[in-house]
């Protein structure tokens, strides 16, 4: 279900250049992750970091694409998120005492600390690698292809894309969760 709550500005924005333009779409994409955030703080009271980084990324290349009306400023959006994640995540894998990934994730798990340090910046770095990789290829669509190819890119391409590497993610976590249970 948080998937389909996080991916939602993304689908209205598809859905909004499929029957308008970029223009149209830039703007209820900008709308929707607004109202995303909005509810996030008012359900759980507090900001969520990512949707803040995510909104103020896409307010301020959606204005520039709105305002020199030249869709790539909104196209380079998704690049700028990504290589900002990538960043925030090399950051806790040299600076901090935990990566990323396990600050984020050791909160789904019954069983904290099971995971080894090492499995964890392993699955940080992994993260790095993806978004750096992701966020390159979103520019290079972004500049060779259509505005049509990049928007079905955007919610088919980076969309699936996400979804299944983190099935994989949770899939290499879950085989170390299932080691350190059969070993006790």
């Amino acid at each position: 279900m948080q998937f389909l709550y996080e991916i939602l500005p993304v689908f209205l924005f598809f859905l909004a250049f499929k029957f308008y333009d970029i223009y149209v779409a830039t703007i209820v994409g900008m709308l929707a992750t607004a109202i995303q955030v909005a509810i996030h703080r008012l359900w759980f009271n507090r900001w969520d970091k990512k949707q803040l980084i995510t909104l103020t990324v896409f307010v301020f290349f959606g204005s520039m694409t709105l305002y020199f009306h030249n869709p790539i400023f909104v196209k380079w959006k998704p690049t700028i998120v990504f290589w900002v994640f990538a960043l925030i995540l090399i950051g806790s894998q040299w600076f901090t005492t935990k990566p990323f990934m396990q600050r984020l994730m050791e909160g789904m798990l019954q069983d904290k600390g099971s995971i080894p340090l090492l499995v964890w910046k392993r699955v940080n770095l992994m993260w790095i690698v993806f978004f750096i990789c992701l966020g390159g290829l979103n520019l290079y669509i972004a500049y060779y292809a259509s505005d049509d190819v990049w928007v079905n890119f955007k919610f088919y391409g980076m969309t699936g894309a996400l979804f299944i590497f983190s099935l994989i993610q949770t899939i290499y976590l879950a085989r170390y969760l299932h080691e350190i249970k059969t070993s006790k």
